[in-house]
């Protein structure tokens, strides 16, 4: 794996993808923008309607003081209120200046240089009632809000007048231009703020699955002992742990059994090939006669015999605990499969003078070439070791949703010790308890194996010298 910049991971020529860290942040940053942007752009709407409505309603006031002072016919009272309108308010924010027109569109009164500065032609047109306000740019580039209106008698052949008033606004420019760079600066360093908190927010965020990462990368074949932990994550993380944790259980015990499995194979398959190895070197010590020539090459076929049934189990338990194993599985008659092997172990029971019995009956669901090696392996495994006189009894029952089937024979027992690993694989107690077996120790791990892949349960009494039950459970 390829990086390209510190946001950015390249996995293949062609294709890049950005990392959780820098899309938290790109999306924290992006939300974060948009609320200041939009918050900013809102308060600025605000205060730009409020000035303009404040503006607006001074200048409908001012054109209504002049109208009453109109109405009252008091020249020298408009005279002294236009030319000291803004005597007194040199640091105020209104600055008007204000002109009277008579009906013809006469001049009558205006403040001191407002002809130079406003021409009477640039008001917007005059109405009855409050006028509408016009926004305009000097000469000399200042902004005015002008505003014109009739006042006068309202009876017929009444005097009118037009009151023009224009508002200094340049003051106000200038406040909006500053309010523009503060607010650019303000959204600038909120933007640039955000990220920054954004990074930091997505880091501590992602911060378990960089220490999950960095638990991965301890793991290896003698640190399978690894472990994550559950207690100290987010919510959002504990199933990713514990899904984790699950999978280094697994390996671990994967690992464990293939490394137990190799070491048993090797010691047994030791066994026979250094009796072969033996046997040839007798065989080529001195020259023979050719019946010892055929005791020997039959000895050695007993051996071939004995490592190809540890192959064919071996195969067959790689098969089983495969993922793709498949079941043909069809509806059987328990105790007729079971008379079968009893038949075929007849001849065998009887030179031992162990009889084999069946009791009960039960119909299921089973692979019934798997469910003949079940019963074949627990019967061989029972007259293995039951002396002459025993007793072997299979008893079928219905429990729990399922049909149980129970060998129990009346042969040598078990040791306590033993029960926990006698399903393992090449588990063998000591060949002080049957030394004429050539069994492997694979023949329980097989049953095992196929009521596992039944998704049934098997397990297993004894007691020495009292003979041992096996209890295989199938469900129905």
């Amino acid at each position: 794996m390829k990086t390209d910049s510190p946001g950015q991971v390249k996995t293949a020529p062609g294709q890049s993808y950005w990392s959780i860290t820098w899309r938290l942040t790109w999306l924290y940053t992006l939300s974060a923008s948009i609320m200041l942007i939009f918050a900013s752009g809102f308060l600025y709407w605000v205060l730009i309607a409020t000035l303009e409505k404040e503006d607006e309603e001074f200048l409908n006031s001012r054109i209504e003081v002049l109208d009453r002072i109109l109405r009252t016919g008091s020249k020298e009272a408009l005279e002294n209120e236009i030319d000291l309108e803004n005597v007194g308010f040199t640091n105020s924010q209104y600055h008007t200046y204000s002109r009277i027109l008579d009906e013809s569109g006469r001049t009558l009164y205006e403040a001191p240089g407002m002809d130079r500065e406003i021409p009477s032609a640039v008001f917007p047109s005059a109405g009855r009632s409050k006028g509408k306000t016009k926004r305009w740019l000097s000469a000399s580039n200042k902004t005015y809000q002008l505003i014109a209106a009739q006042a006068g008698s309202d009876d017929a052949g009444g005097s009118t007048w037009q009151i023009q008033v224009a508002l200094d606004e340049t003051n106000e420019e200038i406040l909006m231009n500053q309010y523009e760079r503060y607010l650019a600066a303000v959204l600038l360093i909120g933007i640039l703020a955000s990220a920054a908190m954004g990074a930091v927010i997505a880091r501590r965020g992602m911060k378990p699955l960089v220490d999950i990462a960095k638990t991965a990368e301890r793991v290896t074949a003698s640190q399978l002992h690894e472990r994550i932990g559950a207690a100290e994550w987010p919510r959002e993380l504990v199933s990713l742990a514990r899904a984790f944790d699950g999978m280094l259980d697994r390996l671990e015990d994967s690992f464990d059994r293939l490394s137990r499995f190799s070491a048993d194979l090797a010691h047994e398959l030791r066994t026979p090939i250094n009796n072969l190895r033996g046997e040839a070197e007798v065989a080529l010590s001195k020259p023979r006669e050719e019946q010892e020539y055929r005791e020997i090459l039959a000895s050695s076929l007993e051996e071939y015999e004995r490592l190809s049934r540890m192959m064919d189990s071996l195969l067959f338990l790689a098969r089983a605990e495969s993922a793709q194993a498949m079941l043909a599985r069809s509806r059987i008659d328990v105790r007729t499969e079971i008379t079968k092997v009893i038949n075929f172990y007849e001849a065998l029971a009887a030179e031992r003078k162990v009889p084999v019995t069946c009791a009960g009956d039960g119909v299921m669901d089973a692979d019934p070439i798997l469910f003949q090696r079940v019963i074949s392996n627990l019967l061989s495994n029972s007259l293995r070791y039951t002396p002459s006189g025993g007793k072997i009894v299979f008893s079928i029952q219905d429990v729990d949703n399922g049909v149980e089937v129970t060998c129990c024979d009346s042969g040598t027992g078990i040791a306590q010790e033993h029960l926990s690993r006698i399903f393992d694989r090449f588990y063998q107690i000591s060949p002080s308890r049957n030394p004429k077996t050539d069994d492997a120790g694979l023949g329980l791990a097989i049953v095992k194996s196929i009521v596992n892949l039944h998704g049934g349960r098997i397990g297993i009494k004894s007691a020495l010298g009292e003979g041992t039950s096996v209890q295989v459970f199938f469900p129905a």
